[in-house]
């Protein structure tokens, strides 16, 4: 295990220091997830407030092993709950024995059943730069980028037996002049946004530090106790044989580490560096945000599928990311940089695509060949990859958003407040009571996925603005969580804002300008709603809980299909005052026949009418039939 440059190695005299004075003492069993819980007493009180990670993010270096003086050794600390560090590489103790022999049964499972091409594309992912096997996650954008970025690799398959050598990732020698391996070269089109995947991945990113403070080997270093046992047998390439059951990859026998003290596992270097790479790709990116995300966590699984690294070791690797991350893209003074690379970004696809701003993303997923095409396949294979073998134990206790994180939402919402993004990340986030995701200021409950999704439950009033002048997810969005809560939605701007959950808060819905789109019968909640100006588009049928108002200039834009029931179903009153509006469009498959009527709103009273009822169609026209308590329309040749 190679220190990064500029960062000296700690001596075995301060690695044990460290070792026993961090982490030796009984406060590290102790489970609540707070800084002071897992520290020994003697570094309690230097540890009572410490900064936010945010602010404290450089102090990752090799020459700082503890929590009081590494912020990333800090924020990992839930690990001290499951494990004991020895003064040595292989004395350390199982706190939570359940966990670790789960982890390496699990381990062992899935190395024993790994298919040979699984085996030969974890190779790859194991020798190929990170940041360049991110790419792949622009799905349709991934070849636009390596040429623009001029992104090069040498590692592009895996060989039939065990190299005789280490292998490096490098240019190959038919690369086009001045190509770079990673994200690309600074002088291309991408620069960059090249440039910013590598200051992400900065000098204070290195997962080192941490292996050094934990000491936790790797799982083919282990039994299926968690314990080391050295047979005192090496095997043909002379590497010291452990009691394990973990089966590495055969071609990365070789590329192992020969020093186990120098060698940790926990947590995943590879991990940390795919989900770095993949937060900068997708500020740049954000179009691809999901999809990014995705590749990240499925990437780090193949260090699982290798049998380089543990479920443990990656969780840990995905935790330190997202704050380093976070912490990179919030630091003024990549503020440049960070802009600059989106911007660089969103003109060189629209012009090499011939899109725009608003475009860019549906072409950016109109490749059915994409591996990440399917949304829900993605949020299936993301779920468990969360958690791994983790056991939820304790009270659901609400999440308080570590500073700066929001900024990882800054491309892909920004049409929110930093408050905003906060509550998008708080009301998405994973449930407390993972003992390893719930570390100090608890970075591993983040659901990057989930909150590009937008709000899990306005816990309060929201209100939102989307500019369609300005473009891009500033101009229309979707929202698919089932949104719950007390709080409700005002909708203001130009723009378009689509909700397609099985929405249950209670607070009411108020459009007052642009596009509100009901993309599910239950979209808009259980309150009551109100439009003030704009336009409300239903495609399907919608039920509304409590009462509907529609004042003057205000659109309710509907779908009619033939032999359905109403398309607006209301339980409480509906007011229709002066100048409100009913736009109906024909069902493109099940069109409604001339002469029939067909009922539009159901309610249990309705007072008022529309202004004008519009159809579009020039072949019927549509003759509104007032009751007591609907409307329904009779279609008429024209």
């Amino acid at each position: 295990m190679l220190s990064p440059a500029g960062q000296s190695t700690p001596s075995a005299v301060n690695r044990r220091r460290f070792l026993k004075v961090s982490f030796g003492g009984s406060a590290a069993l102790v489970a609540a997830p707070t800084l002071v819980s897992w520290l020994g007493a003697a570094d309690a009180k230097a540890a009572t407030s410490p900064l936010p990670f945010v602010d404290d993010y450089r102090t990752n270096i090799t020459t700082n092993l503890t929590p009081e003086t590494n912020a990333v050794v800090r924020i990992l600390g839930g690990f001290a709950q499951v494990w004991k560090t020895g003064a040595a590489w292989n004395t350390g103790t199982p706190l939570r024995p359940e966990i670790l022999r789960a982890n390496m049964r699990y381990c062992i499972a899935i190395t024993r059943s790994r298919t040979e091409a699984a085996g030969r594309q974890a190779f790859v992912y194991d020798r190929q730069h990170q940041s360049y096997a991110m790419i792949a996650g622009l799905g349709p954008l991934t070849d636009l980028y390596k040429t623009g970025a001029k992104a090069v690799t040498s590692i592009t398959s895996a060989p039939d037996t065990t190299p005789a050598t280490t292998i490096s990732d490098a240019a190959p020698a038919d690369a086009p002049a001045g190509s770079a391996i990673g994200a690309g070269s600074y002088t291309s089109d991408l620069g960059q946004v090249a440039k910013l995947v590598d200051t992400v991945r900065g000098p204070f990113a290195s997962g080192n530090p941490g292996k050094y403070a934990f000491q936790y080997p790797r799982p083919w270093r282990m039994n299926e106790n968690s314990e080391v046992v050295d047979t005192g047998k090496t095997d043909a390439l002379g590497f010291p044989v452990y009691d394990s059951k973990v089966v590495v990859v055969p071609q990365l026998l070789r590329q192992r580490g020969t020093s186990a003290t120098d060698d940790g596992g926990f947590p995943s270097g590879h991990t940390n560096a795919f989900h770095l790479a993949s937060l900068a790709f997708a500020y740049a990116v954000p179009e691809r945000f999901q999809e990014l995300v995705t590749r990240a966590l499925e990437l780090s699984h193949t260090r699982i599928v290798s049998g380089m690294h543990s479920t443990v070791d990656v969780l840990g690797g995905r935790i330190m990311a997202t704050a380093l991350a976070a912490a990179a893209l919030a630091d003024p003074a990549n503020a440049t940089l960070k802009a600059a690379a989106r911007a660089q970004a969103l003109a060189y696809f629209t012009e090499k695509t011939g899109t725009t701003a608003d475009t860019l993303s549906a072409y950016a997923h109109s490749d059915a060949s994409d591996a990440y095409a399917d949304r829900e396949a993605n949020a299936r294979a993301n779920e468990p990859r969360l958690t791994y073998v983790l056991e939820r134990q304790g009270r659901k206790t609400p999440l308080t958003v570590p500073k700066g994180a929001e900024v990882l939402l800054e491309t892909r919402l920004p049409y929110l407040t930093a408050a905003q993004r906060r509550e998008v990340l708080r009301t998405t986030a994973l449930p407390s009571g993972y003992v390893l995701l719930d570390g100090f200021e608890q970075w591993g409950r983040l659901n990057l996925f989930a909150a590009a999704d937008g709000y899990g439950a306005f816990d309060s009033d929201v209100t939102v603005t989307l500019d369609a002048s300005k473009g891009g997810f500033d101009a229309a969005d979707v929202w698919r969580h089932d949104i719950e809560g007390e709080g409700g939605l005002t909708k203001h701007g130009s723009g378009t804002l689509t909700l397609t959950g099985h929405n249950r808060y209670h607070g009411g819905t108020v459009l007052a300008e642009g596009v509100l789109v009901a993309g599910h019968a239950n979209a808009l909640g259980q309150g009551d709603v109100r439009l003030t100006g704009g336009t409300l588009r239903a495609d399907a049928p919608v039920r509304v809980r409590g009462a509907w108002a529609q004042e003057s200039g205000a659109v309710l834009d509907l779908t009619l299909r033939g032999h359905h029931g109403p398309v607006l179903t209301v339980s409480g009153r509906v007011r229709l005052d002066r100048g409100a509006v009913l736009s109906l469009r024909l069902d493109d498959d099940r069109p409604p026949a001339a002469g029939t009527t067909v009922p539009v709103i159901d309610s249990s009273a309705l007072r008022g009418q529309f202004d004008r009822v519009e159809l579009n169609s020039d072949r019927l026209r549509a003759v509104p039939v007032y009751t007591a308590d609907g409307l329904s329309v009779r279609l008429l040749k024209r």
